[in-house]
């Protein structure tokens, strides 16, 4: 990863509204997973540490008591874990990266990953970070392919359903909730919060379209490799655990 000063930023300090009841007891990203019933960020912070990516910063707000007694300083994870508790009038994703920006967790002098802490996966966040450097890219954002939508679709001619597809997979590769970040952009996310007064601003859905309207290069970078996103307490049910222990085995 050259010489860059490459910091992991987890996500961690939603109200995770669509676990409920779940989330009256815990914090979303503290429900336990796998066979081991280990919570989805442990599994985080681990592949982190996997990928030498040392330097934690764990954006928090709801239950960031569980999440700080669990992980504690990082150490016997083989990270070192800081914490950047969320302010209320900074919502979304974005909003909170602009936060840890303002208190000095990170800067432009860091190359930045940012995780969303509802989401499994193996990806090789090494390889993505090199890539990323490479390229002297504004953003990278990770992508896979194979997404299946929940529900079905149909096409519709003369009034008729002429085709119907049960949870086709889209074509088109799909965000994982990993974005690499240069820490460059870092000030620009800060004036568009500033400047626009945006009360609740987003990474996706916000910030990465406005480096792709400024032409600040936002490049792709595409795997296959196992992801999942947790997101909802249906999406939580319907995991399974076994699936999980095999992809993942390398991190307990």
């Amino acid at each position: 990863m050259g010489e860059a000063n490459v910091k992991g930023v987890v996500l961690a300090g939603g109200q995770g509204t669509r676990f409920r009841p779940l989330t009256y007891y815990f914090q979303k990203c503290m429900i336990p997973v796998g066979e081991h019933q280990k919570p989805v960020l442990e599994y985080i912070v681990r592949l982190f540490a996997h990928h030498r990516i040392e330097d934690l910063i764990l954006l928090v707000g709801y239950k960031h008591e569980q999440v700080r007694n669990y992980f504690n300083d990082g150490s016997r994870f083989g990270v070192r874990l800081g914490y950047v508790l969320d302010k209320p009038d900074f919502k979304g994703s974005a909003n909170a990266i602009v936060n840890a920006y303002r208190e000095g967790a990170i800067s432009e002098d860091d190359c930045v990953v940012a995780y969303f802490g509802d989401i499994l996966s193996d990806f090789d966040l090494n390889e993505m970070v090199s890539k990323h450097l490479e390229a002297r890219a504004g953003a990278t954002v990770a992508l896979t392919h194979g997404f299946k939508v929940r529900v079905g679709t149909a096409e519709i001619e003369k009034g008729l359903i002429s085709r119907f597809i049960e949870k086709p997979e889209l074509e088109l590769p799909v965000s994982v909730g990993i974005v690499t970040l240069s820490g460059s952009v870092l000030e620009e996310m800060d004036r568009l919060r500033e400047e626009n007064h945006i009360k609740t601003f987003d990474l996706m859905g916000d910030f990465i379209p406005h480096l792709i309207e400024k032409g600040i290069p936002v490049k792709p970078y595409v795997s296959d490799a196992f992801w999942y996103d947790l997101g909802s307490l249906e999406r939580y049910e319907s995991f399974e655990n076994d699936n999980l222990s095999k992809k993942l085995s390398f991190l307990t």
